[in-house]
């Protein structure tokens, strides 16, 4: 069973959905951003998202952006990611961690390479933000060669024939946007995705997991009664970490936000899709 399956599982038979905790590797330097992977799994995060700094990240808006800029000045490199991961995989065996980055990351140091890295440090999947699903079939037999979950992105207007070939190429879970456009913590959200989760579930798709504008609990009791299977929340983070917010702060948004995932689950998580010994 996969680190996902598990935590999915778990989730379920607790009643509560997932939540997921994104950060900037590197961001605002490698001592730094240690100590915040720290009080993400503290405050009880059940999944991590990170990203790997590049210099021109589409899917993302301002406050993450900002976050990659100040890891990029700051002189952090792909191996120093590497390596962050790698220090918390050692001390958090358990916990699924997911890299969200750029096909121009991957491509650069050779697709099976980057893969096999992940791998050896210690993740569980890879999304690739500006890989559409008509050009993924490459990156998710690499992913399924170095032992990666390929983790696609959906959204309430993608095509039927899209979302099959999602279901198709991907494992672990399925990024569901939360709204159009990038990044963001909103303050309200609109969410109309439930012919969107029926489709991802009648396809095979991972259980589907919504980001983008996931700031507050409220947004997480909405989210899940929508039917998502959980929550990702990135801005929301990474602008406390960025107004210097201490790690007892972080653990603290955290912990409030994955209370908030228990008791709300309006519909049961399946766990449908392909999934990795």
């Amino acid at each position: 069973m996969t680190r996902y399956a598990a935590m999915f599982d778990r989730c379920r038979e607790a009643g509560e959905g997932a939540f997921g905790a994104f950060l900037m590797l590197g961001d605002p330097d490698l001592d730094r951003s240690a100590l915040a992977l720290e009080a993400l799994v503290a405050g009880g995060a059940d999944m991590l998202e990170l990203g790997i700094p590049f210099s021109d990240p589409v899917a993302d808006g301002p406050v993450i952006q900002a976050a990659a800029e100040r890891a990029l000045r700051a002189g952090v490199r792909v191996a120093d990611c590497f390596d962050l991961i790698a220090g918390l995989r050692a001390r958090h065996p358990d916990i699924p961690i997911g890299i969200l980055t750029y096909a121009n990351i991957a491509v650069a140091r050779g697709l099976d390479q980057f893969t096999g890295d992940l791998a050896i440090a210690g993740v569980d999947s890879l999304l690739v933000a500006d890989v559409p699903s008509l050009e993924a079939p490459r990156f998710s037999a690499a992913a399924r060669t170095a032992g990666l979950d390929l983790v696609m992105i959906a959204a309430p207007n993608t095509p039927a024939s899209a979302l099959a070939r999602i279901a198709e190429l991907s494992s672990g879970y399925t990024y569901c946007v939360a709204r159009a456009g990038v990044t963001g913590a909103d303050q309200q959200l609109a969410l109309d995705h439930g012919s969107l989760f029926e489709a991802l579930d009648r396809a095979g798709a991972p259980p589907p997991v919504l980001g983008f504008g996931i700031a507050t609990p409220a947004h997480v009791h909405e989210a899940l009664a929508s039917g998502a299977a959980g929550v990702i929340s990135g801005s929301a983070i990474v602008s406390r970490l960025a107004k210097g917010a201490s790690p007892a702060e972080l653990e603290a948004f955290v912990y409030e936000m994955k209370n908030a995932t228990r008791g709300t689950v309006a519909h049961p998580i399946r766990m449908t899709g392909q999934a990795l010994a």
